[in-house]
């Protein structure tokens, strides 16, 4: 059995329901509007948003779950649906997932519109059902995801990033998302509890952990849907590169960022930088941050008792470490 599907056993019923309201809470009285997202739902990835969500309010309530989780979880996807659209916008690509993405096929103006739409959705189920401190939770993390992306394009500007830096920049861009479902799990459940605040930080640190695996799947040699090179080429500066220029004589830094400014679209340029982190333990580094923060998201689950839904957040925390895309 894959490993997402053995995650997912524990809430399976869940997750077939959950989908169903998920397609309620996108329908509209306007036709273009319903082929579109249509067209995202049946193009979905393998939803470990909501699967946390499930898995975490399961397990701090004794195998509970409320219409406030299935809620929780519709409003989570919503926003983050929301967020991957106007990505495509702001990135100008044309694919998602190995299909054309929305602004390939309806142009940026839709795009941008369905968004919205997304996003409103989103806040309207929680506001026509009096969920306050699930929106808040949400609000929080949609306030970060744009604030993480804005500070990673400045500074891709200067190249003047640190590791502190990039900590931040990750903990805003990725890690509050899936904070946000793991506190909302929580919420759903057991609102103004301990848990709620010690599983958003579980959250953030499985997502520290999970854009670290990211920045190292650009070093690979492995077909991960994402070209190697990619960071580079868009001066995006992640923790190996870091860890690199901190480690690298004055002349090798010079010619390190040099190359990140003025070369970053020659293939062979961009080679060398690649081997030149790894020959410098840039890789090194990343992965034994990267478990550091594995094991302090395990850390905060061995308070609570054994159950599947533990294990399976066990499972999910090692898979994405463990992942080949």
């Amino acid at each position: 059995m894959k490993v997402v599907e053995q995650i997912k056993q524990p809430i399976a019923f869940e997750m077939n329901l959950f989908e169903q309201k998920f397609l309620l809470s996108m329908s509209s009285k306007v036709a273009l509007l319903n082929r579109i997202t249509h067209y995202i739902v049946n193009r979905k990835g393998k939803q470990m948003r909501p699967m946390f969500v499930f898995l975490v309010a399961k397990m701090v309530s004794d195998g509970e779950v409320k219409d406030r989780t299935y809620r929780g979880a519709s409003v989570i996807e919503l926003i983050h649906t929301a967020t991957l659209v106007h990505d495509d916008v702001v990135d100008d690509s044309n694919m998602r997932r190995g299909f054309f993405s929305v602004n390939a096929l309806w142009k940026n103006k839709i795009a941008v519109l369905i968004g919205d739409f997304l996003l409103s959705k989103g806040l309207l189920l929680s506001i026509d059902n009096g969920d306050f401190d699930l929106l808040k939770i949400i609000s929080v993390a949609v306030r970060e995801m744009s604030e993480g992306e804005l500070l990673q394009i400045e500074k891709a500007r200067k190249l003047d990033i640190t590791e502190d830096i990039y900590y931040e920049i990750i903990r805003q861009k990725t890690a509050t998302l899936i904070a946000a479902c793991c506190s909302l799990g929580a919420a759903s459940v057991k609102p103004e509890s301990t848990h709620v605040e010690s599983m958003r930080k579980f959250g953030e640190l499985i997502g520290m952990a999970f854009q670290i695996k990211d920045d190292l799947f650009d070093y690979g040699d492995e077909q991960i849907g994402k070209p190697t090179g990619i960071d580079i080429k868009e001066q995006k500066m992640t923790l190996p590169l870091i860890y690199a220029l901190n480690q690298a004589s004055k002349k090798d830094k010079k010619w390190l960022i040099n190359s990140i400014k003025n070369h970053n679209k020659d293939v062979k340029r961009v080679k060398e930088v690649i081997a030149f982190v790894k020959n410098n333990k840039g890789l090194d580094y990343a992965i034994g941050k990267m478990k550091q923060f594995q094991e302090e998201a395990l850390q905060l689950l061995s308070i609570y008792p054994e159950s599947e839904y533990k294990s399976s957040l066990i499972l999910m925390v090692n898979y994405v470490i463990d992942r080949k895309k």
